[in-house]
This record gives structure tokens, C-alpha cells and sequence, in this order.
């Protein structure tokens, strides 16, 4: 009977060890959560997130509230020390979670339309150049007669830092081409799926020449990163790498909205990803006064309205 009692003594005394080593590690686990909570707010909070004139986030946010459809603009920028740059990349991104759908439309760089607050026609990429992201929005909102419900500008640069922070990501590639043109490290992109780091992307998205849809493959491209980037994003697990993440967002990233926001987004709009589609907006090229523009019709920009606001009805 006592050693039995001495037995029973000696598991108790391991259970409470194990017991204990569990609650430390839960407890260590949780501490460092809330450090990376802690840093994500405090990095949206002093860095990312920046408020425009042009969006009226109460509006946004009772949107979010509703759990309506939200119509993102996507603006990757060319930042320059001597001047403040222009939208490489412009897409409106419209967030569905009744239809957990997400559609990415592409506006070319060169489309021609009413620079809104210039009181000119110009390409749609110089709004930013002239107004920065508030003259964007405005222009957008005009041109395809939609509503904007929050935007994002990204260094380009950037891209390269944020691809790496992810670890990577996978495409698919339509064609077999070599990089001469803006990187020149002479990477090989092969036909079929292929990963690609940080700096590969780059080369991916800014390759033009080689391409014979131009402008156009380039901006698919661009869309095949964005899709590739929220996919690896939503389904990324490496804790270890999230402060570097952050990181990187916050030295490239600006944005309206808030952590709060983010948060929204991520609980209730993170399905949305389950059914993505993209398309790029069609036009004739022309020139005019010796400059290339692209001439998008009437019933392109109702067809691009109709695809936006459809879902909003």
C-alpha cells in the first residue's frame, strides 16, 4: 500500500510538471502573439494607414459592418527621388462575400480619359503623377462611374521585399523567355508553374518587350502576382516570419484603412478568395500629338461598370 501511495505521489508530481511546462508554453505562445498583434497595430498605425479627402470611410465602414460588397483601389507606384512617381500598376479590386468571389479588373497604364481636377485628358497613370492617390481615386471613380471604397498604394519596389517575406510564390507562366530588360540578371522563365522569389518577380511583372500582347500581358502578369501573393498570404503559417512581413508592408505600403479594418477583412471577407476571376479592359492604341494613348470606347467602360456595380446590386 505505501508503494503504491509512493507511486500515485510521484505521477501526480509529473502531471503537475507537465502541466506546468504546458502552461508556460501556452503562455509563450500567446505572449509572442500579442507581440506580433501588438507590432501589426502599432506598424498600421504609424506607417501604413493614411486617410484621403476623396473617400468617406464612415460610409466604408458601415459597408463592412453590412458585410456589402467593397471596390479596393490597387495602386503599384513607380517612386522616383526626383519627382513623385506614377501608377505602374492600376486595378480596382471588388470584394464580394455574399458570392465569396473576388474580381480584379486592370486599367492600362496609357488609357486615355478626363484627369479629374486637372480639367485635361491625359493617361489615367499620370493622375498620380499630377495629384497623387486623392486625383486617382477621383479619376477612377469617374472614368468607370463606381463608388471606391478603400485604397492601396504599393511601391513596386517593394514587391520584391513583400515576395521574399512570403516565402516565395507560384505562377503560371504563358511564355518561355529569358530576362534582358529591366533586371538583367538573365533568369529564365519557363513555360508552366513556376516559383519565383522576390527579385524574379519583378523581372515578371515588368517584362514588355518580349511579350507580343505588350502592355497587356504585362498587366496579366500583374494580376497573376496579386492573386498569387493573396493566396500564399491567406494560407501563410509561418509565425516566425510575420514580424518580417509587417515589416515590409510597413515600409512600402499606404492605405486608408485602419487596423480595425484589416481585422474586418480578415474574419469576414477572407472567403471572398474561393472564386477569383480577373480581366483587363480592351482598347485601340493611337496616337496623338506624337503620344501613344490607348482609346477605350463607351460600351468597354459600361461593360467594366456593369461587371463592377452587377455585384453590388
Amino acid at each position: 500500500m505505501q508503494k503504491r501511495t509512493q507511486q500515485n505521489k510521484k505521477t501526480k508530481k509529473w502531471l503537475k510538471i507537465l502541466l506546468l511546462v504546458f502552461v508556460v508554453v501556452i503562455l509563450s505562445i500567446a505572449g509572442y502573439l500579442y507581440s506580433i498583434y501588438n507590432n501589426a497595430q502599432k506598424t498600421v498605425e504609424e506607417k501604413v494607414h493614411k486617410e484621403v479627402e476623396t473617400i468617406d470611410t464612415t460610409v466604408t465602414k458601415k459597408k463592412v459592418e453590412a458585410q456589402e460588397q467593397l471596390n479596393v483601389l490597387l495602386l503599384g507606384v513607380d517612386q522616383r527621388s526626383s519627382d513623385s512617381g506614377r501608377s505602374d500598376a492600376l486595378m480596382v479590386l471588388s470584394l464580394d462575400p455574399d458570392n465569396d468571389s473576388m474580381q480584379l479588373v486592370s486599367i492600362p497604364r496609357d488609357t486615355r480619359t478626363e484627369i479629374v481636377g486637372k480639367g485635361m485628358n491625359d493617361k489615367i497613370n499620370h493622375a498620380y503623377a499630377f495629384g497623387g492617390v486623392d486625383m486617382s481615386i477621383n479619376t477612377v471613380e469617374n472614368f468607370l462611374d463606381i463608388e471606391l471604397d478603400y485604397y492601396v498604394r504599393m511601391n513596386m519596389e517593394g514587391l520584391s521585399d513583400l515576395v521574399d517575406a512570403l516565402g516565395g510564390i507560384t505562377v503560371n507562366n504563358k511564355l518561355d523567355w529569358n530576362d534582358s530588360g529591366y533586371y538583367q540578371k538573365g533568369y529564365h522563365y519557363a513555360k508552366g508553374n513556376i516559383q519565383l522569389n522576390g527579385p524574379q518577380t519583378m523581372g515578371f511583372v515588368r517584362m514588355r518587350y518580349q511579350d507580343p500582347n505588350g502592355d497587356f500581358g504585362r498587366t496579366e502578369r500583374q494580376r497573376q502576382v496579386i492573386k498569387a501573393i493573396v493566396d500564399k498570404g491567406a494560407s501563410f503559417n509561418s509565425v516566425g516570419k510575420i514580424n518580417d512581413l509587417i515589416e515590409v508592408l510597413g515600409n512600402n505600403v499606404v492605405t486608408n484603412m485602419e487596423f480595425s479594418d484589416m481585422t474586418d477583412l480578415f474574419a469576414n471577407y477572407r472567403n471572398t478568395r474561393q472564386n477569383f476571376t480577373s480581366y483587363m479592359m480592351q482598347g485601340n492604341g493611337t496616337k496623338i500629338d506624337g503620344v501613344y494613348y490607348l482609346q477605350v470606347g463607351e460600351d468597354e467602360v459600361q461593360k467594366v461598370h456593369d461587371m463592377i456595380v452587377k455585384e453590388e446590386s
